[in-house]
Order: structure tokens, then sequence, then C-alpha cells
């Protein structure tokens, strides 16, 4: 049973496509109306889209038996293809009627549910079909996707590249270098993405932008955009480029893929479905990178539900514990403290001993602290017996030197003088800015390169030398290095006007770049 991929980014179906191309060939002709209806005009009749006819093939197939599971498989197949959704449910609901324990309608749900954004019950059908025994590989591009739209990466690339082992789709190519992006693996990313890129696939260029913003290379992303795309949508697109690293690897993959972002309120949170299946303990979800199988998941060893239930239960009891000792506690603190019994074996002296006034009412709250070993005396008048009486004055006894009168010698303080700070020295091979011209293999091979591009470009590059860069597999022909961004956007746009193909690149701190030998 053939049927195509699901597609990347959702937009008309192919009969709109089809029909929006005829009406532009008619206005293109430039016939007035009034002429129309003087002579015949030749009549552009659109090309009906493959999965129609496979859509009236099975229809014929079904008016003769209902009950025809293959032909109902067809059809809802068909009607994924040209985007009614609600059909192809119809379709595979009445097939499993006939063939409930059937794997194939398992996975014509779980590609209808992807469709309706319900990748989480896409997940579950698709895994429920391969439990039946069916062979899963030619719908590893819909389950690829929807295991990235819930950020399940690894097992994403796994189907992936199944459904590349079958059949070899560009479309999947772009998703599986996406997944690798999101899942954090540059290289692989680049690597997988190189060659649609050499062979100038457009909607790679789209991919390798997104995959560089998902990456926190947003500037580089942006400067794609602004060389591969008009004006008017590359300034949309960058502000959605720069918030990649912002979002949820299901959100990106959204994003990315069917050009669905997320509203402002939910950036960097998962729906409630997702964020479940994640939180199920998926080991591929809960962790990003290659190593993320390593990550433990679920319970620990030894436990169980009922006794985390208990666990649980006990928790919010002794949370309702700690609130009660805590107004317990609150009451205490705000009541008096209860005077100590004193011993006649430390008699005080006679004038802590003398009754103190009470304080008035409107002054009780500016009392100091009581301290409960001074019978509810506080701290200033239990030292009010150590102050002298104003009468008493200070006079040293006959012959005792006066210590009051004596100025010590005092060592100036010694003021540190500041050490300069040694000069870092400068990187050797720091961040720059070049324009890259071509890419190829063999660093000598790109000698010839230059010397092509050098002779298109004129006076552009008469002052500019070559430098070659790694770039996964490959090598980079750059061109600079120059002074800025900006300066590098506008070689870019100068050399466009003379039909020479490139765009800005910046090297990294730490990245080698070497003068081309």
């Amino acid at each position: 049973m053939a049927h195509s991929a699901f597609p990347g980014i959702r937009g008309g179906s192919a009969a709109r496509g089809a029909l929006a191309l005829a009406g532009a060939l008619a206005c293109a002709c430039g016939v007035p109306a009034a002429a129309q209806d003087d002579y015949a005009q030749p009549v552009i009749q659109p090309i009906p889209p493959a999965a129609l006819s496979e859509l009236n093939a099975a229809m014929r197939d079904l008016a003769r038996d209902p009950r025809n599971v293959p032909a109902l498989l067809r059809a809802g197949w068909a009607s994924i293809d040209i985007e009614d959704t609600q059909a192809a449910i119809g379709y595979f609901r009445r097939a499993e009627a006939v063939s409930p324990g059937s794997g194939e309608v398992k996975a014509g749900l779980a590609a209808a549910s992807l469709r309706l954004d319900d990748p989480v019950t896409a997940v579950r059908l698709f895994a429920e079909a391969e439990a039946t025994g069916v062979p899963m590989a030619r719908y590893g591009a819909e389950r690829g996707l929807a295991h990235d739209l819930v950020g399940d990466n690894l097992a994403a690339q796994r189907y992936y590249r199944q459904a590349l082992a079958e059949k070899d789709d560009p479309e999947v190519v772009r998703r599986l270098a996406l997944s690798q992006a999101i899942s954090g693996d540059q290289r692989a990313s680049e690597t997988t993405l190189l060659p649609l890129l050499q062979h100038r696939d457009l909607a790679a260029y789209r991919t390798r932008a997104f995959a560089l913003a998902i990456l926190g290379k947003g500037e580089e992303a942006v400067s794609i955009a602004e060389t591969m795309l008009p004006d008017q949508l590359s300034n949309r697109m960058a502000p959605y480029l720069r918030y990649m690293p912002r979002l949820t690897r299901a959100q990106q993959a959204a994003a990315a893929n069917l050009g669905q972002f997320p509203r402002a309120s939910e950036i960097g949170r998962d729906g409630p479905q997702v964020a479940a299946f994640a939180a199920a303990g998926t080991p591929q979800v809960a962790a990003r990178g290659p190593d993320a199988r390593l990550v433990p998941a679920g319970e620990p060893l030894g436990s169980s539900g009922g006794a985390s239930r208990n666990q649980r239960r006990n928790a919010g009891r002794d949370g309702d514990e700690e609130r009660m000792a805590a107004g317990r506690l609150a009451s205490v603190t705000t009541e008096p403290l209860p005077p100590v019994q004193q011993t006649a074996a430390a008699p005080r002296p006679a004038q802590a001993q003398a009754p103190q006034p009470a304080p008035p009412a409107s002054d009780a709250a500016a009392q100091p602290a009581r301290e409960s070993g001074l019978d509810g005396t506080s701290l200033a008048e239990a030292f009010a017996a150590f102050v002298l009486p104003p009468d008493a004055a200070a006079r040293p006894a006959a012959g005792a030197v006066d210590i009051t009168a004596i100025k010590p010698a005092r060592e100036a303080p010694r003021v540190e003088q500041p050490q300069p700070k040694p000069k870092p020295k400068p990187p050797a091979h720091p961040k720059r800015f070049w324009v890259q011209v071509a890419t190829g293999r063999d660093v000598k091979a790109l000698a010839f390169d230059w010397r092509r591009v050098k002779r298109e470009a004129g006076d552009l590059l008469a002052r500019r030398d070559a430098y070659t860069a790694d770039w996964g597999q490959t090598n980079r022909l750059l061109a600079g290095p120059y002074a800025s961004a900006a300066e590098a956007q506008k070689a870019v746009s100068a050399l466009k006007e003379k039909g020479v193909d490139s765009f800005t690149f910046t090297s990294a701190e730490g990245e080698v770049v070497a003068p081309l030998k």
C-alpha cells in the first residue's frame, strides 16, 4: 500500500495548489473579459493529484463491497494526502469495525491523530500497530515526527532511518537533521543535511537555519534566512529564529517542521499531554543528547505504587502538622514568658530589687524583648544598676596615671597599591566574520574555485584572501576576514548582484580558520 509522506509544513492541499496555479496562468494570459465572450478560449485543466485518483479508485471498490478493508485503508490514506483528516478517520474506523486487531488500521489512525495535533495518541497507536507484527518501516516518517513532537528525539531518529532505508525522501532527511539538532548533535545534523545543501535544495537551507537557531546560533541562522529568502519573509522569520533556544524540544520540532510556534505565555512549557508523556519516565524524553538512555527513569527499585501513595498521603499529613505547629508557635511567642522562680542563694542587689513602675499600655509594643531569667525585667532595666550616679565624677587616685590623657601613637594604615593585571594573550583563533563562497572535500581543489570566484567577483574580492575551515566531512572556502557581521553581509549582497552565491559565516573563538594553501 503506497502513500505519500506526511508534509513537513501544513498548507493548502495539492488540489488547491493546482487550482491556484491554473488561476495564475489564466491571469497571465492578459485577455480582456469582454473579448472572452466573443470567441472560445483554450481551457487549462489542472491535473488532479494522484491521491485524488487513488481515492476515486478506492471508492469504486467500496461501492462493490463496503467491508473491503484494503479499499478502506487506501481511501483513508488518500484522504490524509489531500488533507481531509475527518474523512480519513471515518474510513479507518470502518476498517477497524471489520478488522479490530489490524496493525495497518492502527497505523492509519495514528497518522490521522498526528494530523489532529495529538502526537501522544499517535505514538501510542504506532506502538500498538508494531505489536501486531505489521512492518513499520513504511510508517517511519509519520512515526518519527510523532516522537519528535513529544520530545522523544532519539526514537524519532531511529524511525526516520527506517523510513530512509526503504525509500530515499528529502523531506525525511530534513526531518532527521532537525531532530539531530534538537538533541544537540550539531555534527550529525550538518552531515545529514550536507548532500541536500550541495544540490542547492532551498528547503534544506531553511532546515539549516532552524537547526542553527535551535543550537543557539541565532545570528548565523538569521544570516542564512536573509541571504536565501526575500527581505519581507526573512524579516518576519528572524524573531522566531532567535526564540528557538527558549522552546522545549517538542515546541522546537513543531516550529521547525510544522511552522507552529507556541503562544508567548506557553514558551518553554509543554502542553499537558506532552508533559504527562515526559513525566511517565521515557528516558529519551527525560534527558537530552546521545546518552539519554542512560538516565534512570521511573520509581526506585523496591518501591511500589501503594508505597508512593502512602508517601504522598504522609507528606500531606506532615504538611498539615507543620502548619498546625507553626500556628501554635506563633500563639506562644506572642504571649509574655512565665517568670522564673528565684532561689534564696542568689539575692539581688538592693537597686535591682526595687519595684519598677509598669510601662503604659501604649508603650508595651516598644519595650525590649523580655528575658525569662530576669523575672520579667527588660534588658535595659536589668543593667540600670551598673549606671554611675550623676554626681559621681571619675577622678584618678593619688599617684595613678590618667590613661585618658595619653594619646597613643597610631601607625598610618598601609594602602595596598593595586597591581596591574597582566593583559590576557589574544586567542590564537579569535571570533571573526567571513563570507563563505564554496565548499569541497579536497582543500587543494578549492584553489581553483577561489580563482574562479575572484574572477567573477571582480574588485569585490580583489583585496581579500582565501581561508578554509572544517565543516563536517567537507571544508568551507571563506573570504575575509571582515570587520563586522554587517560588513560581511554587505559583501554578500554585493556578490549576489554579480551572480556569485555566498553567505556570511562567523567563526567561533578557538575555531581554526587557516589560509588557503
